[in-house]
């Protein structure tokens, strides 16, 4: 029987939510308000985590365009800190805005 293996662009990246988790929870107090697919969304909606996709030591963050600068910047280097000494990297990628529709339950995202 002959085994194929995995070609880079078909690997398998495995989420480990738990350590975003810790991670969110240790830099900034905040909790995992929920998550899909690939996002993780903080408790009110301040940030939302991104998985790589491709490494799993690596997260994208991207902050709600309502936060106040100076509170993305301490926010960001706490989570940078905290994801650091768990042995990942995260960066920064911009900013997003949510919306929904009165009466709906999907929400829409919008990263700039």
């Amino acid at each position: 029987m002959e085994t194929e293996s995995l070609a880079p662009e078909n690997k398998i990246v495995f989420y480990e939510l738990e350590k975003v988790r810790f991670i969110m929870k240790d830099a900034t107090g905040l909790d995992v308000g929920y998550a899909v697919e690939d996002l993780v969304f903080s408790e009110h909606g301040i940030y939302i985590i991104q998985f790589d996709g491709t490494d799993a030591n690596k997260l994208l963050v991207f902050f709600n365009h309502e936060c106040i600068e100076s509170k993305r910047q301490l926010l960001l280097g706490k989570l940078v800190e905290s994801a650091r000494l768990n042995g990942v990297k995260i960066v920064y990628k911009g900013k997003f805005e949510m919306t929904q529709a009165e009466g709906e339950e999907n929400i829409q995202l919008k990263f700039f």
